[in-house]
């Protein structure tokens, strides 16, 4: 359900601009950002960090958009995203006892150390990948290309890159446990 909630915004944003243009889109997501952000405090009585930090990046480069009338600013956003994810795993990785891929995974698998440290690590070069194929997209090709990218293109490679995590996830484990030499 959280997954779908935070997929909202996003779908909103394409729909307004397929019904109407990128600042309407624009101050469609800023809207349903901020819904999204009161809904999460209704629910739960708490926003997570990056809920806010996603709210506050739309408000400031959705507001650009708006206030100079140009597209380049909320094309920027989904790339400084996911840069700032990148930097949290990677700031996880020598803060704290536990990567956030563990923190997030750890309760329902059992891996060696080293096995979490590249799995967080993936996560990193993939928010990366992410940021630098946004920007690739977004000055290669059509602000219609962009935003579809943004939508399907952005979501099927994250698909994709679970499905390879699973897959070697799945390498790593035999009869639900973690395979050792013992094994």
């Amino acid at each position: 359900m959280k997954l779908l909630a935070d997929f909202f915004p996003i779908l909103l944003f394409f729909i307004a601009y397929k019904m109407y243009d990128i600042y309407i889109a624009t101050a469609v997501a800023i809207v349903a950002a901020l819904g999204h952000v009161a809904y999460s405090y209704a629910k739960h009585k708490k926003v997570e960090k990056m809920q806010w930090i996603t709210l506050g990046l739309i408000l400031v480069f959705g507001g650009l958009t708006l206030a100079f009338r140009d597209p380049t600013f909320i094309m920027w956003k989904p790339s400084i995203v996911n840069l700032l994810f990148a930097l949290a795993f990677l700031g996880s990785q020598y803060i704290g006892e536990k990567s956030f891929i563990e923190r997030m995974m750890g309760s329902n698998i059992s891996l060696p150390k080293q096995e979490w440290t590249k799995l967080n690590l993936s996560w990193v070069l993939f928010f990366t990948f992410l940021a630098v194929i946004n920007l690739y997209v977004a000055y290669s090709f059509s602000e219609d290309t962009w935003v579809n990218f943004k939508l399907f293109g952005m979501m099927g490679l994250t698909f994709v890159f679970i499905i390879i995590q699973g897959l070697y996830l799945s390498r790593l484990m035999k009869n639900g446990e973690p395979e050792t030499e013992e094994n």
